[in-house]
């Protein structure tokens, strides 16, 4: 489910003002600027106010909020139980009970304008295969896009990645390391072992 033009549906508590836009002229107030209602693209505010918004709904309609992760919300129905994640402005769902989804999905729709993108194939560089006798998760497709990026794709493998008994000294006369490449390199590494333990 994603939310259209989510951060319009974000309440600000704190004053913000603004220009006016470029192409707009008001000529009987030329030097007026603008107080916000809501949050705009942009706004430091933006993403956290629009949080607030869904899980207040969330919690006004029978969630719970999860104790480790705070965009997690659960809901029991019964002997049933519905799972809802939210990323910024898009929202994963699922339940044991697939009318409990659907009622999900309605509520969400009357009080928001979101757009049901279909079953989950694809979410934060995880790929999801849902299928009769289970459901698996992979990074493959995260892991080559992240070798392409850093012009890796056609490198060889090695059991380790250098001679475990070699001293390294500073190379004076080498070539300085892109520290911003650096850093991606090693940010997405750190994400796909923090989400895949097995390859770490």
């Amino acid at each position: 489910m994603d939310v259209k033009s989510a951060f319009l549906n974000g309440f600000i508590k704190e004053n913000v003002y603004v220009e006016k836009p470029p192409s707009f002229e008001d000529y009987k107030f030329p030097n007026h600027i603008y107080k916000l209602k809501k949050a705009l693209y942009g706004l430091k505010q933006a993403p956290r106010s629009l949080y607030e918004r869904l899980s207040t709904f969330l919690l006004e309609n029978d969630f719970k909020r999860g104790k480790i992760d705070l965009t997690l919300f659960i809901k029991r129905v019964d002997e049933h139980i519905l799972l809802v994640e939210i990323y910024v402005d898009d929202i994963i769902f699922g339940s044991t009970d697939s009318s409990l989804c659907q009622g999900f999905a309605s509520i969400m729709q009357e009080e928001f304008e979101m757009s049901m993108m279909g079953e989950l194939t694809f979410f934060l560089g995880l790929q999801i295969k849902q299928m009769e006798n289970g459901t698996f998760i992979s990074q493959s497709k995260y892991c080559k896009e992240v070798l392409k990026k850093f012009g890796m794709d056609n490198a060889k493998e090695a059991s380790t990645a250098m001679g475990t008994s070699c001293f390294l000294d500073k190379d004076e006369l080498g070539k300085e390391v892109n520290q911003t490449m650096f850093r991606g390199m090693i940010g997405s590494l750190l994400y796909l072992t923090a989400s895949r333990l097995d390859t770490m």
